[in-house]
């Protein structure tokens, strides 16, 4: 058994005062269904959402206000960050340090490259296995279209695109399957554009209201994604490949043309038993039990993604094409709305 901690829990998603999706409302019965890990300690600023939380779960692991106290006294082997982007550099950095050997922090990674960057760094230097809750690598039709992808079932992979309301909170999870299927091949370069016009504001985090994204893979695959106001390509993600296309349509049905057929053929995936966040905190167990094994939530392949949407907003700042690695270390689009360039 795995000691176990959470640090915020926030309020049940769409109820009263609530502003996000409380996410330790799903991080906590996932890791509760391995059977491999056991609470032993939450942190949460305030009182009445930490009773909403011990409530709801019958939960008898105390409670802390300070998450260092908590880190101190309770000395987790895992530890969930719930909180919104701008405190996960703060508190993943903090649970490494206090010697966590296993991170399991919310997406996007943090609010600006630099604290990106400074996450992996940390996490490195101690030895931690730090992960992101990107857990649609783990719904099965995700799974089941990256295999036909590697299997050469729509020949060479040629192009990845994809279509989403923002870069850095919905888009952080379509990257992040771009790079999935395309076998977490490093990116080589990104171009983009951002608009902002309205305060576009999701959960403490500014988001541009338009983008387009062009990018291009070291094994030559192209990448373009376009978010926002009018953003249609047709399909949640579109594979073109030398001698076919698939199609995603939504999270459970795909389809595909080509190499044989003759028309559309439409795939549908059922999920399983387990959903994609217990699969997610399984594999996050997994890291631990398994010396040597990389969970697919990892940084590594957490970073590359991100890198992409920071690239993005900077080579709408200098008007040109960003070369990788990223050397900016801030948060462009922030720039530019500081700067009145773009934004309400």
């Amino acid at each position: 058994m795995y000691r176990y901690a959470i640090i915020g829990t926030g309020i049940p998603w769409r109820t009263e005062g609530s502003t996000g999706f409380g996410m330790a409302r799903a991080h906590y019965p996932s890791m509760m269904k391995n059977g491999k890990v056991e609470l032993v300690g939450y942190s949460e600023l305030r009182p009445d959402r930490a009773q909403l939380f011990r409530e709801k779960f019958n939960i008898t692991a105390p409670h802390y206000l300070d998450y260092r106290e908590m880190l101190e006294k309770e000395q987790p082997e895992i530890v969930s960050v719930c909180t919104w982007p701008n405190a996960h550099a703060e508190l993943a950095i903090a649970a490494i340090e206090a010697g966590a050997k296993a991170v399991y922090c919310e997406k996007p990674i943090a609010i600006n490259w630099g604290d990106c960057k400074r996450m992996k760094e940390a996490a490195d230097a101690h030895g931690a296995i730090l992960t992101f809750n990107h857990q649609r690598r783990f719904i099965k039709m995700f799974q089941q279209v990256q295999e036909a992808v590697q299997s050469g079932a729509i020949g060479n992979l040629v192009q990845i695109e994809a279509e989403c309301g923002n870069m850095y909170d919905w888009g952080t999870h379509w990257l992040d399957m771009m790079f999935y299927y395309n076998a977490d091949t490093p990116a080589e370069w990104v171009i983009g554009q951002i608009n902002s016009q309205t305060d576009n504001t999701i959960f403490g985090a500014f988001m541009e209201d338009q983008a387009v994204c062009h990018f291009k893979w070291q094994n030559g695959v192209r990448g373009y994604i376009v978010t926002g106001h009018e953003a249609s390509i047709g399909a949640t993600h579109r594979l073109i490949g030398t001698e076919g296309i698939i199609e995603v349509l939504n999270e459970r049905k795909y389809r595909v043309l080509g190499k044989g057929r003759g028309a559309w053929e439409e795939i549908e995936v059922p999920q399983g038993d387990w959903s994609d966040l217990e699969l997610a905190a399984a594999d996050v167990v997994r890291t631990l039990d398994e010396p040597g094994y990389k969970s697919l939530l990892s940084v590594d392949n957490a970073i590359q993604s991100t890198e992409v949407i920071f690239a993005t907003y900077h080579s709408s700042q200098i008007h040109g094409r960003v070369d990788l690695p990223l050397k900016y270390d801030g948060n462009s689009l922030l720039d530019l709305v500081a700067e009145g360039k773009i934004g309400p």
